[in-house]
């Protein structure tokens, strides 16, 4: 088997039949990042040392006959957001340079404690503030694809390393569209859950141990290079921790093999006044009538009636006032407690309307984002979508809608552009129901061809 594209959950089985050690996955790995990242800039910083110790513990235990957890052995990398004891957390921001936090995220507890080896992290948007991942601490991020472009942001790093065999999975953060969007432009998976699904606490590095002010739209989820990673580590990192008091007490449950023909799909090539190339939206129009074929029902959305515009200019206006709450201000500009209930209540009906889409469709079939992996630029360059000057701020705005609402949303690889650029789709549904779109995109998959190496890895 070849360590470095093997699915996780393939990765996982051949260490617990010791086909192959934890060390030999973890050293293929390292020798694959020691090979390609100098190019490519998507690993930022390593415990070698930690994780080789935790590969020796893990085949040590085998060896004794342990019962191994669901990635035991497993090595993998984290975006550079999550708080992580003994490895540095800096979100690029040149101020969190070398802060160390004094325990793990309860996400990250998790994943150590099914096994998995975490070897290092993964580069980000200075403060996750971008859809490039570039910031003053590291530098930028390279798509696998074509160099010159960006691999996306802000969980770029985490997107470029899934796609080249660095790291089996990573975790993301989600905001506006930072796992899918980067994830499309890398040609891998990516999912969003449903809000207050996957906890946020220690998601962002706290030094001062200040009032988490991200409490909306924010989402963790996972980048892999299959719906069934994706469905595995979603499993363990779901649900209520003991420290987000937000999540909701909702059962996960494990992804259900679906019939495409019990399917009913609606598909939306764009959505009105968003701008989107020719070829992404040609590429849901074609998956559309592939599904068609094999028996799904599927047919053209009829959009909820929602100014989607100001749905985003509403999203947008909340993270300001999320982080204003968070900054210290004098008694005299408190921050006004009637207007955040007033964009409350206007985003309650929109989710209660996209509610009622979802009642009528098991999955919405969409643009992830206005293009394809666009060349290195300053933030706030108009981006060319097929000739035509674009706003760079509407990047996300296909996946920010789901953001908004707190739908669960994926992103999954659906073949290249005329430039040799994956075009990546997104799939949406039922808020609470993110096993069952899992499903739905597994239904999807052999349609799609899946995952696809970029060349030269």
């Amino acid at each position: 088997m070849n360590p470095v594209f093997s699915s996780t959950v393939d990765l996982a089985a051949a260490i617990h039949n010791r086909k192959i050690s934890a060390v030999e996955a973890l050293d293929a790995h390292l020798a694959q990042i020691d090979s390609h990242n100098a190019a490519i800039n998507a690993v930022i910083s390593f415990d070698r040392e930690g994780a080789h110790e935790r590969a020796r513990q893990a085949d040590a235990a085998l060896a004794h006959g342990e019962a191994p957890g669901p990635l035991h052995g497993v090595p993998f990398t984290l975006k550079d957001m999550h708080e992580t004891s003994g490895m540095k957390t800096t979100v690029g921001f040149p101020p969190f340079a070398d802060y160390v936090a004094s325990h793990d995220s309860p996400v990250v507890v998790r994943l150590k404690a099914a096994g998995g080896v975490l070897m290092a992290k993964t580069n980000v948007a200075t403060m996750l503030s971008d859809w490039q991942s570039n910031n003053p601490l590291f530098g930028r991020t390279g798509n696998p694809w074509n160099l010159e472009r960006t691999a996306g942001g802000s969980s770029g790093g985490a997107a470029a390393a899934v796609a080249t065999g660095m790291t089996p999975f990573d975790v993301g953060t989600d905001m506006q569209d930072s796992i899918r969007l980067p994830a499309a432009f890398c040609g891998v998976y990516g999912l969003k859950p449903t809000e207050n699904r996957v906890s946020l606490a220690g998601a962002f590095p706290n030094p001062g141990g200040a009032a988490r002010s991200v409490r909306l739209m924010s989402c963790l989820g996972p980048l892999a290079r299959s719906v069934d990673d994706l469905a595995l580590i979603y499993q363990i990192i779901a649900g209520p921790d003991g420290h987000d008091t937000d999540l909701a007490p909702v059962q996960v449950e494990a992804m259900p093999k679906l019939d495409l023909k019990t399917l009913r799909i609606a598909f939306a090539p764009s959505f009105p006044g968003f701008p989107v190339a020719g070829e992404i939206s040609a590429a849901v129009e074609s998956l559309a009538r592939q599904l068609q074929g094999a028996g799904a029902v599927v047919e053209e959305a009829k959009l909820p009636k929602l100014d989607l515009h100001d749905d985003l200019a509403q999203g947008g206006a909340l993270i300001g006032m999320m982080m204003e709450a968070a900054q210290p201000k004098p008694p005299e500009q408190p921050t006004s407690v009637s207007r955040w209930f007033e964009a409350l209540a206007r985003r309650d009906r929109s989710i209660l309307i996209w509610d009622s889409f979802f009642d009528r469709h098991d999955a919405l079939l969409c643009p992830v984002a206005m293009t394809t992996a666009f060349p290195h630029c300053e933030p706030g360059t108009p981006i060319k979508v097929d000739g035509k000057e674009q706003s760079y701020w509407m990047l996300p705005a296909y996946g920010a809608v789901f953001n908004y609402s707190g739908h669960p949303a994926l992103s999954m690889p659906c073949g290249q552009d005329s430039n040799g650029l994956p075009i990546g789709l997104q799939l949406v549904g039922k808020r609470w129901s993110e096993s069952r779109l899992l499903g739905i995109a597994a239904a999807i998959e052999p349609v799609t061809g899946g995952f696809r190496r970029p060349p030269g890895y």
